[in-house]
C-alpha cells in the first residue's frame, strides 16, 4: 500500500500538469512556426510566435489559420500566417501600392513603399472575385464570418488575392510576438492597431 501511495504521489501531479498544458494549448494559446517568406520583413521563416486563441481579430491583426479548404493547394494540417485587411462587411481595394478599406487608405507603415508596390497590383474585391473565380463577383464585400488576408511580402505571398476569404472558424489565433524578439519585429507586428 505504501508503494502504491508513493507511485500515485508521482503520477497524479504529472497527470494534472499534462491536463493543464492540454487545456492551455486548446483554449488559451499555442506556439507556431512561421513557414516561408510571405510575412517578411516582419516575421521571418522559421520564427516562433504565439497564437492567442481568445484575442479578438481586428483590422491589421496577424492571424494563424488552418489553410486546408481555404487555399485549394494547402494540404491537411497546414497553417498559414497572414495579416487581416478586411473584416466582414468591408470593401477592400488596392491602387498604386495603397490598400483601401471602405474607401479609406490604411496605414501600411509596417512595410516599406517598395514592399507595398511590388506585387500588390491594382484591384478591388469585385475584380478579384471575377478574375480568380473564387466569389460571385457581384458584391465586392467581405462576407459575414470571413476575413480578407494578405501577406506582408506581397510579391511572394499566396493569400486572399488568389483563393478568397478565410472563414472565421478556421482561425487558430492572433499572433503575438514574444518579448525576446527584436524591437523591429515587435513594432512591426501591430496586432492592436486599428483604423
Amino acid at each position: 500500500m505504501k508503494a502504491f501511495k508513493e507511485i500515485m504521489s508521482w503520477i497524479v501531479p504529472i497527470v494534472i500538469g499534462l491536463a493543464i498544458a492540454f487545456a492551455i494549448k486548446s483554449f488559451v494559446f499555442t506556439r507556431v512556426r512561421v513557414d516561408g517568406p510571405s510575412m517578411q520583413p516582419n516575421l521571418q521563416n522559421n520564427e516562433k510566435v504565439f497564437a492567442w486563441k481568445m484575442s479578438k481579430v481586428k483590422h491589421l491583426s496577424v492571424i494563424v489559420f488552418d489553410a486546408y479548404g481555404e487555399d485549394p493547394s494547402a494540404k491537411a494540417h497546414t497553417n498559414y500566417v497572414k495579416r487581416v485587411i478586411g473584416l466582414p462587411g468591408d470593401t477592400v481595394s488596392s491602387k498604386n501600392g495603397y490598400i483601401y478599406v471602405n474607401n479609406k487608405k490604411i496605414d501600411q507603415s509596417f512595410i516599406s513603399k517598395s514592399e507595398r508596390t511590388s506585387g500588390t497590383g491594382n484591384w478591388t474585391l469585385k475584380s478579384l472575385e471575377k478574375t480568380q473565380g473564387w466569389g460571385s463577383g457581384k458584391t465586392g464585400v467581405v462576407p459575414k464570418g470571413k476575413y480578407f488576408v494578405l501577406g506582408d511580402h506581397r510579391s511572394v505571398s499566396n493569400d486572399s488575392r488568389y483563393w478568397g476569404f478565410v472563414d472565421k472558424d478556421k482561425v487558430v489565433g492572433v499572433v503575438k510576438v514574444p518579448f525576446w524578439t527584436s524591437t523591429k519585429t515587435r513594432r512591426a507586428n501591430i496586432n492592436d492597431m486599428a483604423y
